[in-house]
């Protein structure tokens, strides 16, 4: 981990933590830290900073940590994203915390199987454990906003219409679509399908919520490679 998270449970004064689970382990298999050595280290959903380790034993470490530092700016974007299969998705709160994502919405679609639905993977813990280890990654203190939305049509009917007012809207689809812009200025709203894409019905109403479809040529991307290659290129 390149960020070591805290939780407000951690503490044990205002400037005093103790870690006893897979944070102290990895200090002591990775970081292989001594007593005085230092760290980076970041409240969740707060500032970041270094923190100092004050005393090892065999269970557990306290650090004394300090605060100066705001988090890396969020990508303006809410990220519409069609349920993938379930170890994909796992990697994917992974990605879109690492990349900055401000909003991710998960979604049904024809493509979707309704087992997908059923992953432990979509369990509240399970989702800010997975967004977390990407925070780490990055170096990040705030957790993206997820929602999940299991019927595609009342959602894009009657919700996705005031979220993408005032954005770039953009549905990113295989076909004879403009190319998807680059270095877009502004809030951004981008709808990505299940691998092969959205059914023809959902493009349509897609549209007719403010998404207009784009495509990155002819080759077609595995889910999580779309959304990295579409954030690359929009921001």
């Amino acid at each position: 981990m390149n960020l070591l998270l805290l939780e407000d449970a951690d503490f044990v004064a205002a400037d005093r933590v103790v870690l006893a689970d897979r944070r102290f382990t990895h200090m002591q298999e990775i970081h292989r830290v001594a007593v005085g050595d230092s760290l980076r280290v970041g409240r969740i959903g707060g500032l970041m900073g270094k923190a100092t380790v004050l005393r090892l034993e065999g269970h557990e470490a306290e650090l004394a940590v300090a605060f100066d530092q705001p988090p890396p700016a969020k990508l303006p974007l809410t990220l519409v994203l069609a349920v993938p299969r379930p170890k994909m998705l796992r990697r994917l709160f992974q990605t879109c915390a690492t990349l900055g994502v401000q909003r991710l919405v998960l979604v049904n679609s024809y493509k979707v199987e309704k087992s997908f639905w059923q992953t432990p993977f979509l369990t509240p813990q399970s989702v800010r454990d997975n967004l977390i280890l990407g925070l780490e990654q990055a170096r990040d203190t705030v957790l993206p906003e997820v929602i999940i939305e299991k019927r595609f049509k009342p959602f894009v009917e009657d919700r996705l219409p005031t979220i993408a007012q005032g954005t770039t809207g953009l549905v990113g689809h295989p076909g004879p679509y403009p190319a998807c812009p680059r270095a877009v200025q502004g809030p951004v709203t981008l709808a990505i399908g299940p691998e092969g894409g959205w059914i023809p019905y959902e493009v349509e109403l897609l549209e007719k919520a403010g998404l207009a479809p784009v495509q990155l040529g002819e080759r077609i991307l595995r889910v999580e490679t779309a959304v990295t290659a579409l954030l690359s290129r929009i921001f």
